[in-house]
């Protein structure tokens, strides 16, 4: 009769060994999270209305980082302290139409801005490119560029041609939201010819682009402490526009916005909620709070591992918030 073959009992693992393990797998798994979220995908909430009606105010976009060139993370999460980065190869160029989720580069007269924040518009000129607005129709490079699908605008007024908007850019300029340009939008290697009358314009383009541009008082230009009457731009830029054009803060009014600070497209909503603002006064004229919204709009749309908590807990404490009807919604 053969002999049974005797089973090597299994290991008892202590209480000390168990943790350890469950602390592993915890860090594999998030681990996995953080290099997906940094280098494939990402969430990102739209805190604004100036994209409205592509995506609106509360929507969860899944954004495609790996497009345009995945990178490292640029800041320490839940502050804006910035870290070295790099970026991979491009699968695809960037082109005009292409919706963008990009650093914002700052306020107009800001060389770097107050905080770390992500925006999204279209791309609706390239490196290169001359852009120009007529009586709110886009012009580049000499021929009316195509209207987004779901491009709108919320004033019966037109701003004139010759009309200077103060708050536009590049400071100086007589432009305005509705006659804008004509502009180039710089691109590496590009001469731009300065003079005392044109200096305040690209000033801070220039310390943007890595260089300090001084006039003297005697109106000589001075790039980095040496005699200068053109600029050669170090980098390639873009032009971003809000498709709902009366109420988009863009580069008709903080500038253009650096290639490279280009981290991805985004592909569909996945989630969406009615705006955290909007519903808390609805509930307040009810006599009634917003239950945990610090929860889920701390936690949103940093990391997948947190959003997906925010979801979790908005569907339990405030259901009522999600819109289902932009869930899936494709963005293009």
């Amino acid at each position: 009769m053969a002999k049974k073959e005797e089973k090597t009992p299994e290991k008892v693992l202590t209480t000390k060994e168990k943790i350890i393990a469950q602390v592993k797998e915890f860090v594999i798994v998030f681990g996995g999270f953080i290099l997906l979220n940094n280098f494939v995908i990402a969430s990102f909430l739209v805190p604004t209305g100036s994209m409205e009606n592509e995506v609106m105010t509360g929507d969860f976009l899944m954004v495609n980082k790996f497009v345009y060139g995945a990178s490292s993370p640029r800041n320490i999460m839940f502050t804006d302290v910035r870290l070295p980065w790099f970026k991979l190869p491009a699968f695809k160029e960037i082109k005009r139409g292409d919706v963008i989720v990009f650093e914002f580069p700052g306020m107009r007269d800001e060389v770097k801005p107050e905080a770390f924040t992500f925006y999204l518009k279209r791309c609706v000129a390239l490196s290169g490119d001359t852009l120009q607005v007529i009586n709110r129709v886009l012009h580049v490079n000499g021929q009316p560029s195509p209207i987004p699908k779901n491009m709108k605008f919320n004033e019966m007024r037109v701003q004139p041609p010759g009309y200077s908007d103060e708050r536009i850019f590049p400071p100086g300029a007589i432009f305005n939201e509705d006659n804008y340009g004509p502009i180039v939008i710089p691109k590496k290697g590009m001469k731009m010819n300065l003079t005392p009358e044109n200096f305040r314009m690209w000033e801070t383009f220039i310390k943007r682009d890595g260089h300090s541009p001084v006039m003297t008082s005697d109106g000589t230009i001075l790039i980095d402490g040496k005699p200068n009457s053109t600029y050669i731009v170090e980098k390639d830029y873009l032009f971003g526009m809000g498709d709902n054009r009366d109420n988009s803060l863009d580069s008709r009014y903080w500038g253009f916005v650096p290639k490279e600070n280009v981290v991805g497209t985004p592909m569909f909503v996945y989630f969406s909620v009615t705006g955290t603002e909007e519903y808390a006064a609805e509930l307040a004229m009810k006599g009634d709070e917003m239950r945990m919204s610090w929860i889920y709009t701390t936690l949103s749309g940093h990391n997948l591992p947190l959003d997906l908590v925010s979801k979790i807990l908005l569907v339990i404490f405030n259901p009522e918030m999600i819109r289902f009807n932009r869930i899936g919604t494709v963005i293009g």
